[in-house]
């Protein structure tokens, strides 16, 4: 931290920004306080929507691109705010993606290994087991989502949650399997001497480290090792994940997946509770999807990551009544020469450092 505080640190200016051709227009954009503007979304770089607050980057984003897009791409989705329409190159993108903090999963029984795909290998590889095939456990049965291996008492929570009338429940460990979520007999079988809880309660970078030789498990989990979340455990609650974390674990999904259409990721301030070494992280897995071919667009206030920016759209110049309008947009460079920009002063001596 004192590196950063000191400056002896540094997320680095980029050398050059990524050229652009091709382009998604929002036309005149009038939701809440903006003036009916035309704005333009460069595809396959990375866009940073700024302004101060209230300036319009959320009615623009979230309430008129985001369902727009969805439903140009023939999705039921809520109704956009005003607009007059989509132009451009919109047809060039298949999917379109919007990665915020809410919770990665609804059931207590979610965690990161589930949600990247990752649990599927790991149990197909405890029923390889030959003490798994002598008693007959399928993959099925080293899953805490159905019923064969897991707790009949705790359903594979691993705790029981008592109800109290007038008072904050009550979460217990559960007494028939202590926590550890499975039967005895599913806990027998281990893979080079750990068992499928000891495999839940390891870190990360330590379950990349011990399935070295099944790279279909590695190939999982080094997304989230490089997206910054190498040291959250494989079956943590997925309840127990910052909203930072839970993006974050998102994120790693959408680096993971095979299929390559182009896909829009909308990122509202991802930023938030990040340490400065995670924003470098965070930014290094945002470049590689758009060196995939997708696009990535950011509301965002950090500095950091604006100057990171390909392009800036800057609304305002200010919030409410006084904002709505695009102030400019370009290179973060031309942002910090607006003499009508607020996050042009700012961002200024950062491009210089």
């Amino acid at each position: 931290t004192i590196k950063y505080l000191t400056g002896a640190e540094t997320l680095p200016v980029p050398s050059s920004r990524r050229p652009w051709n091709r382009h998604i227009d929002i036309r005149q954009a009038r939701m809440n306080n903006l003036r009916g503007i035309d704005v333009q979304i460069p595809l396959n770089v990375m866009t940073v929507v700024t302004g101060v607050s209230g300036s319009g980057k959320s009615s623009l984003i979230k309430g008129i691109l985001y369902p727009a897009l969805k439903r140009h791409l023939g999705e039921v989705f809520d109704a956009p705010g005003e607009y007059s329409g989509l132009g451009g190159d919109v047809d060039a993108i298949q999917h379109v993606e919007f990665v915020d903090q809410n919770p990665i999963g609804k059931s207590t029984r979610s965690n990161p290994a589930t949600y990247v795909k990752a649990y599927d290998a790991i149990r197909d590889l405890f029923a390889e087991q030959p003490l798994a095939q002598q008693m007959g456990f399928t993959s099925q049965y080293f899953s805490f989502n159905a019923d064969g291996g897991r707790c009949d008492e705790c359903k594979g929570a691993g705790t029981i949650t008592v109800e109290m009338q007038f008072m904050a429940d009550l979460v217990l460990e559960c007494k028939a399997c202590h926590g550890h979520r499975f039967k005895h007999d599913i806990l027998d079988v281990r893979y080079k001497g750990k068992n499928i809880d000891d495999v839940l309660n390891m870190t990360i970078s330590e379950a990349i480290e011990f399935f070295a030789k099944a790279p279909s498990i590695v190939k999982r989990l080094r997304t989230l090792e490089d997206v910054g979340l190498g040291y959250i455990k494989l079956g943590q609650n997925s309840s127990s994940l910052s909203g930072g974390e839970n993006q974050r674990v998102k994120l790693a999904y959408f680096i993971g997946q095979e299929k390559q259409e182009p896909t829009l990721f909308i990122f509202d301030e991802p930023t938030t509770g990040l340490h400065f070494h995670d924003i470098e992280r965070l930014l290094k897995s945002m470049n590689a999807l758009i060196e995939r071919g997708h696009t990535i667009l950011i509301i965002e206030h950090n500095l950091d990551v604006i100057k990171m920016a390909d392009h800036v759209i800057d609304l305002g110049p200010d919030g409410g009544d006084r904002g709505g309008n695009l102030v400019i947009a370009g290179t973060p460079e031309e942002v910090a020469q607006c003499p009508d920009s607020i996050t042009g002063k700012y961002l200024s001596p950062k491009l210089q450092s």
